[in-house]
């Protein structure tokens, strides 16, 4: 009876007198761990532990192959160190990964939805634009017509200029021969001077 009462009190001044802050981890997702009293396998049994079970790490033995930990539960003993791993057990993270595989799921879902319209838009928007390539074309078909036509008018007007002031030409010409044959007036001469 001395003994129990001496290890529970050794293990309750051990538990106050730990760190206050302790590393996270868990025991291994793939083993059933049993705790000891002590730094090694030569101590007393004195609890269990399932695995993935979390727990905090409080220290480690001077060789390294036991750390003392702290389930959840407050029970405090030392573990073989091939058994813990830092960080969030399987079954901790599961549900999380789950609820982001389904944020997941639903983003892309939201994303597919976008790119069908997206895609759909882009199907509208070339075939307008050959609507417009089109009416393009035809517009630039019109105005190369319209510079041919332009052009044959300028040489049609400088045709007819060229024609009309042939015209002018010729008939000032038949007027300078034809002059000198008029009738001329004869001047009325006043004496009075």
């Amino acid at each position: 009876m001395k003994k129990y009462v001496l290890a529970t009190a050794l293990i309750s001044t051990t538990i106050f007198a730990l760190p206050a802050f302790a590393e996270k981890g868990h025991i291994a997702d793939d083993v059933f761990v049993f705790m000891h009293g002590g730094p090694s396998n030569q101590y007393r049994i004195s609890g269990r532990v399932h695995s993935g079970s979390p727990i905090d790490i409080l220290k480690k033995s001077n060789d390294g192959k036991y750390i003392q930990v702290r389930t959840s539960a407050g029970s405090v003993g030392w573990v073989d160190a091939n058994n813990i791993e830092n960080g969030d057990s399987i079954q901790i993270r599961m549900p999380k990964l789950e609820s982001a595989l389904e944020s997941s799921q639903t983003l892309v879902k939201q994303q597919s939805t976008e790119i069908q319209s997206l895609t759909s838009e882009l199907d509208t928007f070339k075939a307008e634009n050959g609507t417009y390539s089109d009416q393009l074309s035809k517009l630039n078909t019109d105005i190369e017509e319209l510079n041919r036509q332009i052009d044959n008018m300028d040489e049609s007007n400088l045709m007819r200029w060229f024609t009309y002031g042939g015209l002018v030409a010729l008939g000032g010409v038949f007027l300078g021969l034809l002059l000198p044959y008029m009738p001329k007036k004869k001047k009325r001469r006043d004496d009075w001077l």
